[in-house]
């Protein structure tokens, strides 16, 4: 029996110490990663004269990916005049590390004179207004300003060092395309789209040639049939072809087709003319 509790005192021994050496493991990995790793923020020389603040941002944005568009600078100054100070300026967005040389005015003037500067407190927090990604740094006074006074290097020379194009690592913008039932060029299918508004294929829709003059009417040279079920799988990229030519049936919203309650089902000839002129082919249907 003493021999079993000493075995088990060494089995509870063995598992403490384990737990013990992972927690200090992931502590130390936490630290070292928070040191090396983490997001970083170097101030530099301005060339906004004393109204200048200048700085240097990286992150991991592979961990944290985000539009980084403003930075905070907050003073919290109980003993000093004035107390409390807040300075919020936009830029950007970034999505990659940048640089800033922001003129922030009068207002920084009377931030960096505020009296017992040294024993307040700044929070310096840089973030994304939509993606709601925050960094923050804290500092007391002395130290804050100790930063700044040592900061030797200009925005314009870190850029340089760094191989950091400001203007590069903005956020793209993006542009919504206008509808159009000319569409652009789909994989497979040829660089136009096949309907009756499109002069290209005039000829294919003239009464001339067996089409139909206009997007209503059905080809006379083929006999017409009748349609058991039609409808539209995704991927509908809302070109109005297919309600161009038989808007009885489709119906065309903001984003996606959708087939009219109550459709007729008795011209077969132009439910398969608009599913051929459909640019991403989602329009299906089967003969009755």
């Amino acid at each position: 029996m003493f021999t079993s509790l000493i075995a088990l005192a060494v089995a509870i021994g063995a598992v403490l110490g384990l737990v013990i050496t992972l927690a200090l493991a992931s502590l130390v990995l936490g630290a070292l990663e928070r040191y090396f790793g983490g997001p970083k923020i170097t101030y530099l020389t301005s060339n906004k004269s004393k109204k200048g603040f200048a700085f240097a941002f990286n992150w991991d944005e592979s961990k944290e990916p985000a539009k980084i568009d403003y930075i905070k600078v907050k003073l919290f100054n109980p003993k000093g005049n004035p107390s409390q100070l807040e300075m919020n300026t936009s830029f950007g967005p970034y999505k990659t590390s940048f640089v800033e040389d922001l003129d922030l005015g009068e207002v920084w003037s009377k931030f960096i004179g505020a009296t017992h500067f040294d024993e307040a407190q700044i929070l310096v927090e840089v973030g994304s207004s939509t993606d709601g990604v925050v960094f923050q740094f804290n500092y007391n006074g002395k130290s804050f300003k100790s930063l700044l006074d040592s900061a030797k290097e200009s925005a314009q020379s870190y850029i340089a060092k760094n191989n950091k194009d400001a203007a590069k690592s903005k956020a793209e913008e993006y542009s919504i395309p206008e509808r159009s039932f000319i569409a652009t060029e789909v994989q497979g299918k040829g660089a136009y789209l096949k309907i009756a508004t499109n002069p290209i294929f005039a000829d294919k829709f003239s009464p001339l040639t067996g089409g139909s003059s206009t997007a209503g009417e059905a080809k006379e040279s083929v006999p017409n049939f009748l349609i058991s079920k039609v409808w539209i799988e995704p991927g509908c990229i809302v070109c109005d072809a297919c309600e161009g030519i038989y808007p009885e049936v489709f119906e065309v919203t903001a984003d996606t087709c959708i087939i009219r309650a109550g459709a007729p089902l008795d011209n077969g000839l132009l439910v398969q003319e608009a599913a051929e002129a459909c640019p991403v082919e989602v329009i299906k249907y089967t003969a009755a």
